[in-house]
């Protein structure tokens, strides 16, 4: 049985480990995951490796990532989950979600963001929560504006090469 530090009615979220590469691989390995976060759609083995330990460094650094989650009844891996700091100074965190591309449209992409805001407002008394997507990933869109975020600019977003529509969430 894993360990939740974060539980909702069907998910617990978890802390990347380094022994976690394969179901990071099995995330980040899948084009039809990635085709909206790196500029050529595709992450190398080593690159997803890379990944993963930045998440894990993350948690070690200001104890937040991109956190793996699983489902609650079958244990099964789905995707990740979290936050990173997007403005140390003003206390503004950027949430961020990357689900297997066979658990979309289960609606666990506004569970598991719901219980992020509250973790970051309850527990992290975040100021508030930044986030950007591709400007290609509609789904993305209409998540954020489900979730109540407000559109605010458009961001360069490097691994991309694209501005991202950005918004906030209060």
């Amino acid at each position: 049985m894993k360990n939740y530090f974060l539980t909702t009615a069907r998910l617990g979220f978890s802390h990347w480990e380094y022994s976690d590469l394969e179901l990071a691989y099995s995330l980040w390995g899948d084009t039809t995951v990635t085709r909206y976060i790196s500029a050529n759609g595709v992450f190398s083995k080593e690159q997803v490796a890379d990944r993963l330990y930045k998440e894990i460094n993350m948690q070690k650094e200001f104890q937040v990532q991109y956190w793996p989650l699983f489902n609650l009844e079958s244990e099964g891996f789905i995707g990740c989950c979290g936050l990173r700091p997007y403005d140390r100074e003003q206390n503004i965190y950027e949430i961020g979600i990357h689900l297997k591309s066979d658990t979309w449209g289960s609606g666990y992409a506004s569970e598991a963001a719901n219980a992020v805001i509250n973790y970051a407002f309850e527990i992290l008394k975040a100021e508030n929560i930044f986030a950007g997507h591709n400007p290609q990933n509609i789904g993305s869109s209409n998540l954020l504006k489900k979730l109540g975020f407000t559109y605010s600019h458009n961001e360069f977003y490097e691994p991309t090469g694209l501005d991202h529509p950005s918004y906030f969430y209060k």
